[in-house]
């Protein structure tokens, strides 16, 4: 049971990620498409940081999380953040 609420929020946190990348690419793309933005940034070296950016949306679920008392689901957004930060950080000294 427990398992199944820390997978559940994994699962949020990892949706909000990739919806917070594509946002932020909308944001800062200046009109170019999603995959167009993804290209010039992997291209220019800040593709980490735009990633980075996108796991804003996880402390917004996180929080709910909280809110609601569901501490599990919380600790699996938490465990998505710090899956995206990691391999920020690995994707930067590759």
């Amino acid at each position: 049971m427990i398992k199944q609420e820390v997978i559940k929020g994994l699962l949020v946190g990892f949706i909000a990620n990739i919806i917070g990348l594509y946002l932020a690419t909308l944001i800062l793309g200046n009109g170019e498409g999603f995959v167009q933005v993804l290209k010039s940034a992997s291209s220019e070296g800040f593709l980490g940081k735009l990633i980075s950016l996108g796991a804003i949306l996880n402390l917004i679920a996180f929080f709910v999380f909280i809110k609601k008392k569901q501490d599990y689901r919380a600790r699996g957004v938490l465990l998505a953040t710090i899956f995206v930060a990691v391999f920020t950080f690995v994707f930067k000294f590759m």
